[in-house]
């Protein structure tokens, strides 16, 4: 898969190891050849010396506005680039939440295209010509996109084929899993070494060896989880 991203602070992406990106999932899928995260920096497509991206808003009020033509010629130029067609993403405190469900749906894209904002906000002419699917990672606001577009980028890399180190662990994470009526769960419980810690034993059910019996007790250990801190994924919040 290749993720451009396009950004007027592409330093945070860029390097054979990027600091956010080079290590642990997203930094083995690349080694593996399975993901490529190229970045392109808007300011190589705004004129003057200054590489200008943003100016004052119409109607006065705070902060900057992203500038159309630069962000305009930077995704098509980057699109350009490669003749997969690219799913084109914004990512804005605006978008809709990005779900685990989401996530599995962009993992099968190709390519992805991740636009960046930063400032107050990018003119809305803009976002109406280029038609991206707008993407939130919570209710919160952040000082731009860059941060955004990793978070969505670590969840897309460990669903790529062959870079988790077990087939099976991406489906036992939390909103994986699904429930005896199709819900999304989240995950349960989970022990290791030592056997007691600090007079705290682990469940016996998880030691004695019967897989029938483990997988019963961690279904349930998921809808109790579910039922206490996200009722709402049951129907019930």
């Amino acid at each position: 898969m290749r993720i451009d991203v396009v950004t007027t602070f592409p330093e945070m992406f860029e390097g054979e190891s990027p600091a956010a990106l080079g290590v642990s999932i997203p930094g083995r899928a690349m080694r593996a050849g399975v993901l490529e995260v190229v970045a392109t920096n808007i300011r190589d497509f705004a004129g003057g010396r200054h590489g200008k991206t943003d100016d004052r808003p119409f109607g006065g009020g705070p902060g900057m506005v992203m500038m159309c033509q630069p962000l305009w010629d930077a995704v098509r130029a980057v699109e350009a680039l490669d003749t997969t067609p690219a799913k084109r993403i914004l990512m804005t405190p605006q978008g809709q939440r990005l779900t685990q469900s989401l996530v599995e749906s962009l993992a099968k894209e190709p390519r992805i295209l991740l636009i960046a904002g930063h400032y107050e906000g990018i003119d809305e002419r803009v976002i109406e010509k280029l038609e991206p699917l707008e993407v939130s990672i919570g209710d919160y606001v952040l000082s731009g996109g860059e941060l955004a577009a990793m978070v969505l980028i670590d969840a897309v890399a460990r669903l790529l084929p062959g870079v988790l180190g077990h087939d099976e662990s991406a489906a036992s994470d939390s909103f994986s899993p699904v429930g005896p009526s199709g819900e999304r769960l989240l995950d349960c419980p989970h022990y290791t070494r030592p056997r007691v810690w600090e007079g705290v034993a682990a469940p016996e059910v998880l030691l004695g060896g019967d897989h029938g019996a483990v997988a019963r007790w961690r279904l349930k250990k998921m809808m109790e989880r579910t039922r206490e801190r996200r009722p709402d994924l049951l129907g019930d919040g």
